[in-house]
């Protein structure tokens, strides 16, 4: 079964720029939907992006639309998180999730229960 780890959070200003990443270990990282999540305190946890096993689908949540990118490298089994004008709202814990997909078809998930396997998270918080 694949693992995940996340990494590449911090403290960023507003209007600022954070890459993460999500690296995966021990299973064949080609057949995984994967995706990001993420959860601010008292909040559930909410969808951010998805990913499909060839990289060429994406979806993403309406409110980070037009400012965050997920894409993959197949030969680093890395997804990431390209996280552009970064605003308050934006802090949270980030995870990375997988999804085995044995379709052939383009698949990409958004919802929390389509994903079995997650890393621990990383922090993200962007203020002043």
């Amino acid at each position: 079964q694949v693992q995940l780890v996340e990494s590449g959070g911090g403290l960023v200003e507003p209007g600022g720029s954070l890459r993460l990443s999500c690296a995966a270990s021990g299973g064949p990282f080609s057949r995984y939907v994967i995706g990001w999540f993420r959860q601010a305190p008292g909040k559930e946890r909410e969808f951010v992006g998805s990913v499909s096993r060839s990289g060429r689908t994406q979806s993403y949540g309406d409110s980070v639309k037009g400012r965050f990118t997920v894409s993959r490298n197949g030969a680093e089994d890395t997804v990431y998180l390209q996280m552009d004008n970064l605003r308050p709202d934006d802090s949270a814990i980030y995870y990375c999730a997988a999804h085995l997909n044995l379709e052939f078809r383009e698949v990409v998930r958004s919802t929390v229960s389509d994903y079995r396997t997650w890393g621990r998270g990383t922090q993200v918080t962007v203020s002043t």
